[in-house]
């Protein structure tokens, strides 16, 4: 902490939390190798609720109940229950689809921590250009990939919109480190491992619950005390994916498709897009064949080699947004490879953009609409050529959301 203060001994203002369930007070990329998240910043929905090595739960964590004195609770795996005095205003986040999620119910401003939060502010910004009157600024945040303790204490904060399962992986974290915050901070409010159903760490396995991105979002806004917002941008997805459902070809001719990524094209990551998680939750809904049929696991590294045996007719290209990709070199390089020039989607100018897979519910409903175009020309509208800027500006008769709609909420124009 600055100026050598000490670690309070006593709890702070916001001890008012209340744990339930796995955590109790006193009892106290993903990554290029397959590793915990992305360390490559270039970077999904899980369907239903359900506990970690079980089926789908029954159990409805989306209350948030008024305990009669201003109070409410609202519950998220691994936390258990939670009690607020008041709805958080300032919020702590490691990864951007926590991030997301306070931007979509209005806290964007109060956002304190994240993970490269100059990069997510510029590649997040390419998409915001199309929300009229909205606007978002994360740079020059702490950079909360490896968070230090005191600089938690110093921070703040009244939510830590981050997973508590997933930051005692890190060295400098134990579950009493994570439970000290939680006392004397604010609690923690987030579920992270749902991204690819990854296994919890020690001590958190017993009820863990993986969630799809809308379902994780509900509870977040049960949190704010955001009910209203979180509905109507749901309503806006639901409609959104009436669309696709009505205009998805058969599986038989659907292109098959992959995602890359790669800061060197010397050394290119693939992705999968239908395995469970909220990664996956702008590519899963709309079907696409997978090229490589199931024989890569994502993170894995690839080659041109690779990539003409699998022989995709579309390639996305995670990380195309970022103000700092050269996307019309990342073709070039395709196209002047002797190996990569061969593949079905380089021949055919269908090596397409990507943003991020770590998306809140604000991204998903960009990226929905940007990879049905790109993987479903016909059946959507034709996706632009991209090569640079902001996201581009399809013509209002060929959207398949309303932006206007989505910044309203975002604004609280509800």
């Amino acid at each position: 902490m600055p100026n050598g203060a000490e670690v309070p001994t006593e709890p702070t203002r916001r001890t008012f939390a209340k744990y339930g369930g796995t955590v109790a007070l006193g009892g106290l990329l993903a990554g290029c190798a397959g590793g915990e998240a992305e360390s490559n910043p270039a970077g999904g929905d899980g369907g239903e609720t359900e506990s970690a090595g079980s089926e789908p739960s029954d159990s409805d964590d989306s209350s948030a109940d008024d305990a009669g004195d201003g109070s409410y609770t609202a519950s998220i795996s691994p936390v258990g229950e939670v009690t607020f005095e008041s709805p958080p205003e300032t919020v702590f986040t490691r990864l951007t689809h926590h991030a997301d999620m306070a931007f979509a119910l209005g806290r964007s401003d109060g956002i304190t921590a994240m993970h490269a939060p100059d990069y997510y502010d510029g590649l997040w910004n390419q998409f915001v250009e199309r929300l009229p009157g909205v606007s978002l600024d994360w740079s020059g945040l702490y950079s909360s990939w490896q968070p230090d303790k005191e600089k938690l204490y110093e921070l703040d904060s009244d939510v830590h919109l981050a997973d508590p399962a997933w930051i005692t992986r890190q060295d400098a974290w134990g579950r009493e480190d994570v439970d000290e915050i939680a006392e004397r901070v604010s609690p923690w409010f987030g579920n992270s491992l749902s991204d690819r159903h990854q296994e919890p760490p020690e001590g958190w396995a017993d009820g863990y619950q993986y969630y799809g991105l809308w379902a994780q979002f509900e509870l977040v806004a049960e949190a704010f005390r955001e009910r209203e917002r979180y509905e109507a941008l749901a309503a806006v997805r639901e409609d959104l994916l009436a669309t696709v459902d009505d205009g998805l070809p058969s599986e038989s001719e659907r292109p098959t498709a992959i995602m890359v990524a790669a800061a060197d094209i010397e050394e290119i990551y693939a992705y999968t897009l239908s395995n469970p998680g909220f990664l996956t939750s702008h590519t899963r809904p709309l079907g696409p064949r997978d090229a490589f049929e199931g024989s890569v696991e994502s993170g894995t590294v690839v080659d041109f080699e690779t990539i003409l045996e699998a022989d995709p007719e579309v390639i996305l290209y995670l990380g195309g947004f970022e103000p700092g990709t050269d996307m019309a070199g990342r073709r070039t390089a395709f196209e002047e490879d002797p190996v990569g020039s061969e593949v079905t989607a380089v021949k055919n100018g269908r090596i397409h953009p990507q943003g991020a897979r770590y998306q809140g519910p604000v991204l998903n409903l960009f990226q929905l609409e940007m990879t049905a175009k790109q993987l479903y020309p016909d059946a959507f509208g034709e996706w632009p050529r991209y090569e640079e800027g902001p996201y581009p500006e399809i013509p209002e008769d060929e959207r398949l959301f309303d932006r206007q709609r989505v910044a309203d909420v975002i604004n609280g124009n509800l």
